[in-house]
């Protein structure tokens, strides 16, 4: 097995409880049309969790993230993404568990902002009976 492969298996068994909680939050998020992946291995970097379809990485950040060098590395962490054309979004842990509603609503705010990556389409949503939209 690769190994990124085998540490983005590690780092999901490992997981914050600020991540496990955000988690469990997002993976609501596919009856919306939007799929998170979580520990997602890109380009030798490991992305807490991203929305392909979306291109939005969501971060929870501790608060070693605002100290450096951990500071001066997530930006140009960013930066990167950036340029591969993600939005990155860093959510503090103090943020997951005190404001998890609106944690989410910035989270479905900039999903919704967000233009659909490579042609994809986002899968309507079912009506209050349950019967999707034409």
């Amino acid at each position: 097995m690769r190994p990124e492969i085998e540490r983005a298996r590690r780092l999901r068994a490992d997981m914050s409880r600020p991540e496990v909680i955000l988690w469990s939050r997002l993976k609501r998020l596919r009856g919306e049309g939007y799929h998170f992946r979580r520990q997602a291995p890109f380009r030798g970097f490991f992305l807490d969790f991203v929305c392909y379809s979306r291109r939005l990485v969501v971060e929870v950040d501790g608060g070693q993230h605002g100290e450096e060098p951990q500071a001066a590395h997530d930006a140009m962490r960013d930066a990167i993404l950036r340029r591969h054309g993600f939005t990155v979004l860093r959510v503090p842990t103090g943020a997951v568990r005190s404001n998890m509603i609106g944690v989410m609503e910035s989270i479905v705010a900039h999903l919704q902002a967000a233009p659909l990556a490579h042609g994809r389409t986002r899968r309507a949503s079912p009506d209050a009976t349950g019967a999707s939209p034409p």
